[in-house]
């Protein structure tokens, strides 16, 4: 049986997490980001910028953290989708693991670097710059490999969704569909960086659309769930 407070549960924090880490997304620093010398410059004169990475980190840990429940929930623990599922909970793990790295690359780490060379007199200027675009090829590759264990952890639970049906199997197609662009964004981050910005943002704009949509799907069949001791109930 499916646990459906687990299930609410899960729901719950991924719609949150990705719709705030969304919002909170589009008050990040803009431009172009294969031009460092200028978008360095942006980060160093932005005060709130640790503060906002901090907030990005907590909304993407509630979105983790909510596909981590959503393997207890669905409750399977023996055969190959018993193993799948245990798998799609190491790897949501492993994605929040690896997003606190970024974040302590970009929003701390690469911060101070940028500080540094805004304020280095002119002779020291060019180390110091070679040293924030060292810290930023490193987010890149942190970055690749976060969204690609991301989106192992959506296609693994996906997988055991359609394959159990213990909940609609719809709702896993569109949870393997919105990993399709996060696995191809890691792809892109880890040989070209953040240096095809449009490519990049209409990935997230396909991604977030399926991820909001499967959440809350999920959310209504939890809520539509009968108590376990009323039995023949199935969720549609």
């Amino acid at each position: 049986m499916v646990d459906r407070s687990s299930l609410r549960l899960s729901a719950t924090l991924v719609l949150i997490g990705e719709v705030l880490f969304a919002i909170v997304t589009l008050f990040h620093p803009g431009g172009d980001a294969n031009n460092h010398p200028g978008v360095f410059a942006k980060y160093a004169s932005d005060a709130s910028y640790e503060a906002l990475h901090v907030v990005q980190f907590v909304f993407m840990a509630v979105l983790l953290v909510g596909l981590f429940v959503l393997s207890f929930a669905l409750n399977v623990r023996s055969g190959a989708f018993g193993w799948m599922n245990r798998f799609a909970a190491v790897s949501a793990l492993v994605a929040l693991a690896l997003y606190a790295g970024i974040q302590a690359v970009d929003g701390v780490a690469l911060k101070h670097a940028v500080d540094a060379w805004v304020n280095a007199p002119e002779a020291e200027k060019a180390t110091r710059f070679a040293s924030a675009e060292t810290l930023r090829w490193l987010e890149w590759g942190m970055n690749s490999y976060q969204l690609l264990m991301f989106a192992v952890a959506l296609i693994l639970l996906a997988s055991v969704i359609v394959g159990t049906a213990r909940i609609p199997r719809v709702i896993g197609y569109l949870m393997g569909l919105a990993a399709v662009p996060l696995f191809v964004q890691s792809q892109v981050i880890g040989t070209s960086g953040f240096s095809v910005p449009l490519l990049a943002g209409s990935l997230s704009a396909v991604a977030l659309p399926l991820m909001v949509a499967w959440s809350i799907w999920l959310l209504i069949v939890a809520w539509r769930m009968k108590e376990p001791d009323q039995p023949g109930q199935r969720p549609t």
